[in-house]
C-alpha cells in the first residue's frame, strides 16, 4: 500500500473544460478558501485519486494562488488515472492533492528554446507565459498528431515566436534544425512522450547541446547495471537495512517497515525521493539533471542503488 504521510489539501474541482480532442483542463481551488502553495513554471502536483496516484504538470500562472489549473490526456490504455478524470471528475468534485514539486525548473538563461510533443505542452505553457512576463527571448515547436488534439492550440496560435506543427501537415519535428537554428547559450527545453525525447537527446549529443527534458515514462536503458547486496542506515531511526541483490532499496525499506512515500517504482514520478546524507548512490531514474547526479545530494530508492556497499539516507 502506498504511503500517505503526506500532508495532503483537499481541493474543489470549480473548472472542467474539454481544451482538445481527449484533453480535459480542471481548474482546482482549496476547500477551506486559503490560498493555495506556491510553485514555479515545471512543477506537477500529485493528485491522489480511488487507489491511484497521479502526477500532472501546472499550466496556469503561478503568481494566481487561488486556483491551480491541469490538463489530462485521456489515455485508454492507462492504468486508469486519465479515464477516472475524464469520466468521474466534474465540477463540484473533491480531490485529494499534495504540494506541488519540481524536477523541471527553469534554469537562468538569455533565453529558452522550447519543444512539446502532445500533452508535453502543459509544464511549457508555464514557462512560455514566465518568458513573455520577463522579457526572455524564446522560442516554440510544438508537435502533435492532429491539430485538433493539439491542446492550447488557439492561444500558442497567436504569439509570434510559437511554431505550430502538426504532424499529419508538417511530418515529425525536425529536431535537428531545431537544434543548428537554437542560439547560442539558449536553453533548451523538451517535454513529450519516450520517442521524442530520445530522438532529441540523441540529436543533442551529436552537436554538443544540453537539453532539459521531464519523462512521463521509463527512459530507454542506455547503461548496463549489476546488482549487488548494499546496506542502507536510516538516518532518523539510526535502524540498518540489508537490500539483496534482487530486491530495490524501495522495497527493502518497505518491508523493513520504514514509511517511504511512492507510487510509480520506475524512476519517473519522484514521488519516493530521499536525501543522501552519506555514500555514493548509482541513479537509475529518469528524473534527475547531470548536474544533480554528480552532486549525490538525492536519489530514488525505486530504481538507483549504490555503488559502493553502503548508503546513509535521511528516513
Amino acid at each position: 500500500m502506498k504511503s500517505t504521510s503526506r500532508k495532503l489539501l483537499t481541493v474543489d474541482v470549480v473548472g472542467r473544460e474539454l481544451i482538445a480532442r481527449d484533453v480535459v483542463q480542471l481548474r482546482v481551488q482549496r476547500a477551506d478558501g486559503a490560498e493555495l502553495p506556491s510553485w514555479a513554471p515545471g512543477a506537477h502536483v500529485d493528485v491522489y485519486l480511488p487507489g491511484m496516484l497521479r502526477h500532472y504538470s501546472l499550466c496556469g500562472d503561478p503568481a494566481d494562488l487561488t486556483s491551480y489549473e491541469f490538463a489530462v490526456l485521456f489515455e485508454p490504455a492507462g492504468r486508469g488515472g486519465s479515464r477516472y478524470v475524464h469520466e468521474q471528475v466534474q465540477v463540484g468534485s473533491q480531490l485529494q492533492i499534495a504540494r506541488p514539486r519540481n524536477h523541471f525548473k527553469l534554469v537562468d538563461a538569455p533565453g529558452y528554446v522550447f519543444v512539446a510533443g502532445g500533452i508535453g505542452i502543459t509544464p511549457i505553457r508555464a514557462m512560455v507565459s514566465a518568458c513573455e512576463r520577463s522579457g526572455k527571448p524564446w522560442v516554440l515547436y510544438y508537435g502533435g498528431r492532429h491539430e485538433d488534439s493539439m491542446a492550447y492550440f488557439d492561444e500558442f496560435s497567436k504569439l509570434g515566436s510559437a511554431h505550430l506543427l502538426p504532424q499529419d501537415i508538417h511530418g515529425l519535428l525536425n529536431l535537428s534544425a531545431i537544434l543548428a537554428e537554437a542560439p547560442d547559450g539558449f536553453a533548451i527545453y523538451c517535454c513529450g512522450p519516450e520517442r521524442l525525447l530520445h530522438a532529441i537527446e540523441e540529436a543533442a549529443l551529436a552537436v554538443g547541446r544540453i537539453v532539459h527534458v521531464e519523462r512521463f515514462a521509463p527512459a530507454v536503458a542506455k547503461h548496463q547495471f549489476s546488482d549487488r547486496p548494499v546496506t542502507v542506515v536510516c538516518a532518523e531511526s539510526g535502524q540498518t537495512v540489508q537490500v539483496g541483490a534482487q530486491v530495490t532499496v524501495l522495497d527493502a525499506l518497505i518491508a523493513a517497515g520504514v514509511d517511504v512515500n511512492y507510487d510509480c517504482r520506475d524512476g519517473t514520478c519522484g514521488t519516493c525521493e530521499l536525501e543522501v546524507v552519506e555514500g555514493d548512490p548509482e541513479h537509475r531514474d529518469a528524473i534527475l539533471s547531470l548536474r544533480d547526479r554528480l552532486s549525490g545530494r538525492v536519489m530514488y530508492p525505486c530504481v538507483s542503488r549504490a555503488r559502493g556497499d553502503r548508503l546513509i539516507l535521511d528516513v
